[in-house]
């Protein structure tokens, strides 16, 4: 039967530094329904009303970090630097040597090379006369691929719950990153609900409702090895009896080469469709952006499986390439929502691609050469 948690009362709740894998909250015995259509919950297994989501204040807010400090130790940031400090003069060796920079990058071949054609013929158009230019006239290519990718992910209020379905492989930051998205949609005045569809690990399910508590959102959970699609179904039911605005369910992490398990991915959009006809709205697929060119085959075999609708590129942070958005803005051209910056809950940031390019980038030669 399904099991309905919710925030505990004020004075009670765990600190924010708490592990997200600690929490020991009892979970419902485990769910025994088999097939597509799961049976309706009982009228006991609904939420009772609790108070609607507030914006939460935000934590550390004045030492929120800017794009640039975020990417400063990035490896795309330190190679194009390195570059254009050794071999500041313009010429067809600087071109060739930034487009290895760009595929070690993992900005990938194609792109790479486009990229490279491109700025070869405007020198030699003389559009730019240093490398100062080159630089300035890379930023601009750049800007110019990922803007057709930078899409925000608004909640349309005429689907009522907004269903968001999570996927992505293992240790991609998943969990993680619903937990920051209830956070964005609170404090944008949307109440949300979080489906603990990942069944295959009781931690998962744990998680979630830590991240519940935090952001004071209900959480819909079973027990461990339930079956996922009828624990979203039940979800879906709950929120729409409530009026919730935005429902967020997580799934298993799988390998995108994992037939069985990318099949019930299939299963779990087709019983939602039995409530809601256009359930998801949204499929966010999670993206580690270490995992270099990867990504792309995650891409494609996620998109073929559920239909992505929108990418979340996690763990830019640090020594990430952060290549990999240029490929995936390449070779799908699907939007992405957002980009993982860090461990805070506003590390989580809608994608801005000027911001982006200029943290990659060196401000200019002063700063290639410092």
């Amino acid at each position: 039967m399904l099991k309905f948690w919710k925030k505990r009362e004020p004075g009670k709740e765990k600190s924010d530094s708490e592990n997200p894998d600690a929490a020991a909250l009892p979970l419902a015995g485990e769910d025994t329904r088999e097939g597509d259509t799961p049976a309706p919950s009982s009228s006991e297994a609904l939420p009772s009303p609790v108070p609607a989501a507030q914006p939460l204040p935000s934590t550390g807010e004045a030492k929120k970090k800017t794009w640039r400090e975020r990417f400063a130790r990035s490896v795309f940031n330190r190679d194009v630097r390195d570059l254009f400090a050794r071999h500041p003069k313009l010429d067809d060796a600087l071109l060739d040597e930034l487009e290895t920079t760009l595929i070690g990058a993992d900005v990938g071949v194609a792109a790479s090379s486009d990229l490279i054609e491109s700025l070869r013929h405007r020198m030699h158009k003389r559009e730019f006369a240093d490398a100062g230019a080159l630089l300035g006239a890379l930023r601009g290519e750049l800007i110019a691929l990922l803007k057709p990718v930078a899409q925000p992910l608004r909640v349309d209020t005429a689907q009522r719950p907004f269903v968001i379905l999570m996927v992505g492989v293992n240790g991609v930051g998943k969990t993680t990153t619903i937990g920051k998205l209830a956070r964005h949609f609170q404090n944008s005045g949307h109440d949300v609900m979080l489906a603990a569809g990942d069944t295959f690990r009781a931690a998962a399910v744990e998680q979630l409702k830590t991240w519940g508590e935090r952001n004071q959102v209900p959480v819909v959970a079973q027990g461990s090895g339930a079956d996922a699609a009828s624990v979203i179904f039940d979800a879906l039911q709950s929120a729409r009896s409530r009026g919730t605005d935005v429902l967020i369910a997580d799934t298993a992490g799988r390998l995108h080469t994992q037939g069985g398990l990318m099949d019930e991915l299939a299963k779990i959009r087709r019983v939602l469709g039995k409530l809601d006809a256009n359930a998801p709205h949204e499929a966010l697929l999670v993206i580690d952006g270490t995992t270099g060119q990867n990504a792309i085959s995650q891409v494609r075999q996620f998109r073929q499986a559920i239909g992505v609708s929108g990418l979340v590129v996690t763990k830019l942070d640090g020594t990430a390439k952060g290549g990999v958005v240029f490929a995936l803005a390449k070779e799908f051209g699907l939007p992405i929502r957002f980009v993982g910056l860090g461990e805070t809950l506003e590390d989580l940031r809608e994608f801005d691609p000027v911001a982006f390019v200029d943290a990659l980038l060196p401000a200019g030669l002063g700063d290639a050469q410092a």
